[in-house]
């Protein structure tokens, strides 16, 4: 097969914002406990930190981490996990049908955030919490007077405020699994009373409102009430399917909600005159379909935490992902992979030491290399149908092609080098493409692949889908590459410099 890549990397698309290379966190399963946190491990430092787990971490990069919900927000109560841990409260956790220790709480999350470099984002709880305690939670963590929550702040050993800048407007709240339900309408009333009394508490905090997958009615709906106080919409979507090109080809579902979001957005805004920016916060996303997808109640009680082991096919769906939020970085500005701890996550824990999963690699290819401006691409080659489409999860993709083999996006840094990802998804056989990049001298490539799609890594294997380097040093600004089968391919290629 052949094909042809142009790049021009005078035509900015628009600045990749870091914040698409967030993470998320919850109270589920071993995220947390065994996870990031276990005061019993040796592996652990002085804190409770599991110290392979913090390295792997910020070798991920992840620029925000997102806590502590997920489902388990809209029954948290944030009270009981600040002061000396073990005078923390033990309760129910009626989301996940488990027993909440409290051992982890909005000290220790932010100062995990501090130690791995990412911004931290938390998402109140709007299922069983008040406004009230939305404000006291704000003004524990920014406020710099005299006042109670301040004061208890600095009696936990913290003087200076935390300085939390992005706050959630609740999570979910029209899932029928979650605590609290709501209707659209409903939601925006109270969500309008919390982002008053959380602004008034601090006004330089930015709100998230709390979105569907970007095309429903509830994302009209909350669009339109919540415009004038947030600057955030959020969209939470999955995607993941037992057929190999179901799996690779559903991440273009994003593109499909960020492109019917921002839609919304932009009416929204026009009509009722607002002027400041709302932009996408796609702060779930992952490839999930084989433990515990939907109806929920049939695995909770049981299942062993969602998590899922990931393949080769399932870190091309991934990169997929990737590839949207950059080619649609002026809508989205913040994405969270859910999650980041063996809770479908690139990284699994055990006992001895950590393995990095599948989808560890694109995800850190990307937040490494793929950040300043996204530039135009054009490419010809082959397409795909989709026949049959096979999924757990109630959207359609099949529409949406026929879909090119070769996924790809540029960005140039800041250092001049243009970085171009492609993710072959042919199953089966290479793609041999000619690239034209103007004024190439020379440049490496980033692969990651595996004899089969199927490859996953374990604690036995933990290297058989990895990267490998390679260096180009005789290729120009028009030369020939070929893409192995099923593989995601970054090259990095350096510009000639003038003067």
């Amino acid at each position: 097969m052949s094909a042809l890549i142009k790049v021009d990397p005078a035509r900015k698309l628009g600045e990749v914002d870091p914040r698409i290379y967030g993470g998320f966190i919850e109270h589920l399963g071993r995220c947390i406990y065994g996870g990031i946190f276990d005061e019993d491990s040796e592996l652990s430092d002085e804190h409770g930190f599991r110290r392979d787990v913090m390295e792997a971490v910020c070798d991920l990069g992840l620029s925000v981490l997102r806590w502590p919900g997920g489902l388990f927000a809209s029954g948290y109560h944030w009270v009981d996990g600040i002061g000396p841990r073990d005078a923390r409260p033990r309760r129910l956790d009626l989301a996940w049908r488990a027993e909440e220790s409290n051992r982890f709480g909005t000290d220790e999350f932010l100062q995990y955030c501090r130690r791995v470099d990412a911004e931290p984002v938390i998402c109140v709880n709007m299922g069983t919490g008040t406004i009230e305690e939305a404000a006291a939670w704000v003004e524990y963590c920014n406020g710099a007077g005299g006042t109670y929550w301040a004061g208890k702040r600095r009696a936990n050993g913290f003087d200076a405020p935390h300085g939390v800048r992005y706050w959630c407007l609740g999570n979910e709240a029209y899932n029928r699994q979650a605590i609290g339900t709501l209707g659209a309408e409903d939601y925006v009333k109270r969500a309008v009373e919390f982002a008053k009394v959380m602004k008034m508490a601090d006004p330089t905090i930015q709100l998230i409102g709390s979105g569907l997958n970007g095309w429903s009615r509830w994302d009209r709906v909350v669009l339109e009430g919540l415009a004038p106080f947030v600057d955030f919409h959020s969209v939470h979507l999955y995607s993941g399917s037992p057929d190999y090109y179901s799996n690779v080809f559903g991440p273009h579902l994003a593109e499909r909600a960020v492109r019917a979001c921002q839609g919304v957005i932009e009416g929204v805004r026009y009509q009722q005159g607002i002027r400041h920016p709302i932009h996408i916060a796609y702060d779930e996303w992952n490839v999930w379909f084989r433990a515990g997808t939907p109806p929920w109640d049939q695995w909770v009680a049981s299942d062993g935490g969602l998590e899922e082991r990931y393949t080769l096919a399932d870190a091309l769906a991934v990169a997929t992902y990737l590839n949207a939020f950059v080619r649609y970085c002026p809508a989205v500005r913040m994405a969270n992979i859910a999650q980041v701890v063996n809770v479908l996550a690139p990284i699994l824990t055990s006992a001895e030491g950590i393995v990095r999963q599948t989808i560890f690699h694109p995800l850190r290819l990307f937040s490494r290399h793929m950040r300043g401006d996204s530039v135009d691409v054009h490419v010809e080659c082959d397409a795909h149908e989709l026949h049959g489409e096979t999924s757990p999860w109630p959207h359609r993709v099949a529409d949406m092609g026929p879909f090119k083999v070769l996924d790809v996006t540029s960005v140039r840094d800041r250092s001049g080098v243009v970085n171009l990802a492609v993710v072959n998804r042919e199953l089966e056989r290479d793609v041999q493409a000619r690239i034209e990049v103007p004024g190439v001298s020379g440049g490496s490539a980033l692969e990651l692949n595996a004899p089969s799609v199927e490859t996953t890594n374990s604690f036995d294997c933990p290297a058989a889908v990895n990267v490998i380097e390679r260096s180009l040093p005789e290729i120009g600004p028009s030369f020939a590459y070929t893409f192995p089968a099923h593989s995601l391919t970054l090259l990095r290629l350096a510009q000639e410099t003038t003067g």
